[in-house]
């Protein structure tokens, strides 16, 4: 792996201060917080990156698909901003499709970051 990280990581957070993907993380078991830590860093290091662990899904928006315990497959949607990844939003999928409130969630947080400069919700 490459040595220099390329993108650093950030937390959207609300205009209370909320950090959703960060407090999401720390509910999760420990062994899924580490794939989903893993393959975020891998982001971090190697981008840009494509299928299977990232996929975009909009303008400036991608997700990284990462698979964890109990055969299921988590999503942490985020957005780049110059050398930064800004984590928007993360879930654990149910169905094959990604549920619509979820991009639309994630969007608006993204649309958010880039109006405000930082964040707002």
């Amino acid at each position: 792996m490459n040595s220099q990280v390329i993108l650093s990581v950030s937390f959207y957070r609300t205009g209370l201060g909320a950090e959703p993907v960060r407090d999401w993380l720390k509910d999760m078991v420990g062994s899924d917080k580490k794939i989903i830590g893993e393959d975020i860093k891998l982001v971090q290091y190697r981008w840009p990156l494509g299928m299977p662990l990232v996929r975009k899904m909009e303008p400036a928006l991608w997700e990284v698909r990462s698979k964890i315990g109990g055969n299921r497959i988590s999503r942490v949607f985020f957005t780049v901003s110059g050398a930064e990844m800004i984590l928007l939003h993360g879930f654990v999928k149910k169905t094959q499709k990604t549920p619509k409130k979820d991009v639309d969630l994630s969007r608006s947080r993204k649309d958010k970051w880039f109006i405000l400069g930082e964040y707002d919700e």
